[in-house]
């Protein structure tokens, strides 16, 4: 399954950029003591791994755009293309030394994504797809699961924390979804959960407030696995508004009128 050479620069990247967090990972349960201690830490491996994408991505192709969520946006000279990045999507599991957090990159060429990759480092399970060219993990080909019936499913999301302001909505989603479903998973990682649809790990997934990073590589995978994918609110854009839903053809109506109420 030979890919674009942009392809293999984003799989490369995310590979280099993933050895070095594995590393920094393994640190981390030496810090749990010192609180700031441990956020100053993960901080610095955040920030280093995002350097290495950086200098793979843009090195590699230097007019490309650039938007990440510690260096923020760079215009290119290209307008056209643009990387989208998160190096360390699971920030808080790995603080806590949770081995469930990703790479995410995504590339971007006029307004659509055009290929994806999202690196689980610490179980070397490496996800990514190309327009028109399918979905896969590692040396297999993903697809979304083939269930049909909600009461059979289950679904991911995210609950969110700290208080925040979109913390009721979500909870009045799981009172709607919870008692139609085989259970709803939170792990902490919308990039992981939206390549968990793709691989057919969970049947669906929704999130409010999230970040164009969280999401950009997820969206082609799970389309080029034969996944369902919307915003949130019918005729919003996914990537703008920060709020996506997905899952297999066969559920997803109900599904996603279950969520939108």
């Amino acid at each position: 399954m030979p890919g674009s050479a942009n392809l293999n620069i984003m799989m490369k990247a995310a590979r280099k950029a993933g050895r070095s967090l594995v590393k920094d990972f393994r640190e981390v349960e030496n810090l749990q003591v010192s609180m700031k201690g441990a956020g100053d830490f993960v901080s610095r491996a955040d920030l280093a791994a995002e350097a290495i994408l950086k200098e793979e991505l843009r090195g590699a192709r230097p007019t490309y755009g650039w938007l990440a969520e510690e260096g923020g946006e760079e215009a290119g000279e290209d307008p056209t293309r643009r990387w989208i990045v998160d190096p360390l999507d699971g920030t808080t599991n790995f603080l806590h030394g949770l081995p469930h957090w990703a790479v995410s990159i995504a590339l971007e060429h006029k307004g659509k994504i055009v290929a994806g990759v999202i690196y689980d480092a610490a179980k070397d399970e490496l996800f990514f797809a190309e327009k028109g060219e399918g979905a896969w993990m590692n040396e297999s080909r993903l697809r979304v699961s083939g269930r049909g019936r909600m009461i059979e499913s289950i679904f991911a999301t995210g609950v969110p924390f700290g208080g925040r302001s979109d913390l009721p909505a979500t909870l009045q989603d799981l009172a709607r979804i919870m008692p139609e479903c085989a259970g709803v998973r939170r792990w902490g990682s919308a990039a992981l959960d939206m390549a968990y649809v793709a691989a057919g790990r969970y049947d669906g997934f929704w999130e409010r407030r999230l970040n164009a990073w969280d999401m950009a590589a997820g969206i082609i995978i799970v389309r080029e696995a034969g996944g369902l994918i919307e915003p949130l609110t019918e005729g919003g854009d996914i990537l703008e508004d920060g709020e996506v839903i997905c899952s297999n053809e066969a559920i997803f109506d109900k599904f996603a009128k279950v969520i939108r109420g």
